[in-house]
C-alpha cells in the first residue's frame, strides 16, 4: 500500500475578502476531488486573503497509478489561471515506512 500527498502553496489573484478566497478555493478542491478521486481540503492560510494552502492524499497499490494520479492534480492546479502556484510539496510512503 502506498500513500502520496501533495500540498500545494497558492497565491490568489485580486481578492479583497475571505467570501472571494472562498470562491476561488473551493471550486478546486471540488474538482480534485471529482475528477481524480482524492481527498482534498483548504488545510492554511484560512485567516489570509490572497495565500492559501491545499492539500491532498491518495491511497493506491501501485506507485505508477500513484504518480500519474499526482501528476494530474500537480497540472490542474497549475493551470488555474485564478491563482499562482508558489510551491508544491509532495511525499510518498509505503506501509513499510
Amino acid at each position: 500500500m502506498y500513500v502520496g500527498t501533495l500540498s500545494f502553496d497558492l497565491l490568489l489573484g485580486d481578492v479583497h475578502s475571505l467570501k472571494e478566497k472562498r470562491s476561488l478555493v473551493r471550486p478546486i478542491v471540488a474538482e480534485l476531488q471529482r475528477k481524480y478521486a482524492v481527498s482534498a481540503a483548504e488545510t492554511g492560510h484560512q485567516n489570509l486573503h490572497r495565500r492559501a494552502e491545499i492539500g491532498l492524499a491518495m491511497v493506491s497499490g501501485d506507485t505508477g497509478h500513484l504518480t500519474d494520479v499526482l501528476d494530474r492534480c500537480e497540472r490542474l492546479v497549475a493551470g488555474r489561471p485564478e491563482v499562482e502556484l508558489l510551491s508544491v510539496r509532495r511525499r510518498l510512503h509505503s506501509d513499510e515506512d
